[in-house]
């Protein structure tokens, strides 16, 4: 298998402002320096003329382009816009009426730029090259995916009077192989493709992938677990995937994972980060679990977390807080319909971890199911809840009709499938080889070099 090219939406706008540094072609013309490029009356308008697509190639390896108002963190509280630099093809065509650019690349280019955009290039070296062959990993098996959904039709919701059940994945994408956002995997160009230690853990894993059963792993990774691992299918479609499975985030893989489907459970491992089993305690030291991702070392995390990251400080841990007013308002902005005062926010469905599947919103008018897990998340919040494992905290006023106050507590960020980003950063530092963080991670697989 020789290094295939990927596709990587960058931005979907009516107007693209392009800086080509250095020799590119378009067709028979040479280009360099700025470029307006318009949406036209379903056309590409650019240099006095329409186009139904652009392809600007650079002449040599040393050519870049630099792409005004690209948004980042998109629906997140970090979101911005950033003028990026991009090494390789831009191509421009239309979509939904407006002008979407993406650029077109080798593999191991785009993931020197996914591993310094996805977090620190000053991380660890053994946690860089785990991170190179589970970034290339995932997008090879998107990319496969991308041809065999080109004959399918995927559902990725089930509707019915009393709910609404959807996932996101990356079928959303049909005329390129991922975005460069968080919806797939953080591509920033070469803008923050700083460090020597990233280039040499790419080249040091170059073609090197986890498979299971003779098949590319879909490697998904989250910035942190919260102590447990969660399963695929508790966040997507319902297929068990079995090297991504729920387990503890700790040296000691025999250690019992309690039933957190149980409300009860839940409530302790995620307010308290502790609970009883039938058959002993959970390893902890001063009632606190040791879980790998349960830092607060400023070094490990300045490693794993980039700027705009680090905004946020508890994520293992964390809490949010809405009053009745506050709540009522945003489910009802967030789903189009009224509900009244929010009498309670029931759990229908937990996976393994603690993360809630399905949540049941009761309120004065109506009461509505959701689910999956990142639904849930952007339903309770502006942007989004740093995950779905939580416990609802509910205070009462003097009338007791309906709750005044709800304090949600919640444990992990993201949506806790596969490799732990905090965790793997932890076991990097405390000596644990790429090889032995990966396979904690996706137990079962085999690491293969497939070019």
């Amino acid at each position: 298998m020789r290094e295939p090219l990927v596709d990587v939406g960058i931005v979907n706008a009516v107007e693209l402002r392009v800086c080509f540094n250095g020799n590119y072609t378009c067709g028979t013309t040479d280009i360099s320096g700025p470029q307006v490029i318009k949406y036209h009356q379903d056309k590409i308008e650019w240099n006095g003329a329409l186009f139904g697509e652009l392809l600007f190639t650079p002449v040599n390896y040393d050519g870049a382009f630099a792409l005004e108002e690209v948004t980042i963190g998109i629906g997140f509280h970090w979101e911005r816009k950033e003028t990026q630099v991009f090494r390789g093809q831009l191509r421009v065509i239309i979509n939904h009426g407006k002008l979407q650019a993406i650029n077109i690349l080798p593999v191991e280019e785009y993931l020197k730029s996914v591993i310094s955009s996805e977090m620190s290039a000053t991380a660890s070296l053994q946690l860089l090259k785990a991170h190179a062959v589970i970034s290339r990993g995932w997008l090879l098996a998107q990319i496969n995916k991308r041809k065999e959904t080109k004959t399918k039709h995927e559902t990725s919701y089930y509707r019915t009077d009393k709910g609404i059940i959807r996932w996101y994945d990356r079928e959303d994408h049909t005329l390129f192989d991922v975005c460069a956002d968080d919806h797939c995997q953080r591509y920033q160009g070469i803008t923050r493709q700083t460090n020597d230690k990233v280039r040499q853990a790419v080249d040091e894993t170059c073609g090197q992938v986890l498979t299971f059963n003779g098949q590319i792993c879909d490697t998904r990774f989250s910035k942190c677990c919260g102590g447990i691992l969660e399963e695929f299918e508790a966040c997507w479609e319902d297929t068990h995937i079995p090297y991504l499975m729920a387990k503890p985030d700790t040296d000691d893989d025999s250690l019992p994972i309690p039933d957190l489907t149980i409300e009860e459970n839940a409530r302790k491992w995620i307010m308290y980060n502790q609970w009883s089993t039938v058959n002993g305690q959970w390893s902890m030291v001063n009632g606190q679990c040791l879980s790998f991702c349960n830092t607060r070392d400023k070094l490990i995390l300045s490693q794993v977390l980039n700027n705009y990251d680090q905004e946020t400080t508890d994520f293992y841990r964390w809490k949010v807080e809405y009053t009745q007013q506050e709540l009522s308002q945003l489910v009802s902005t967030k789903l189009g319909m009224d509900f009244g005062n929010i009498i309670a926010i029931n759990p229908v469905r937990r996976g393994k971890s603690g993360r809630i599947i399905e949540l049941e919103i009761k309120g004065e008018k109506r009461s509505f199911t959701i689910g999956k897990e990142l639904e849930i998340r952007r339903t309770l919040s502006k942007t989004h809840l740093f995950s779905s494992a939580f416990v609802v905290e509910e205070q009462y006023g003097a009338d007791g009709s309906a709750p005044e106050r709800f304090i949600i507590h919640g444990a992990g960020w993201g949506h806790g499938v596969g490799l732990c980003q905090i965790g793997a950063a932890v076991m990097g530092e405390k000596g644990y080889g790429y090889e032995d963080i990966l396979l904690h991670y996706y137990e079962g697989a085999e690491l293969q070099t497939i070019y």
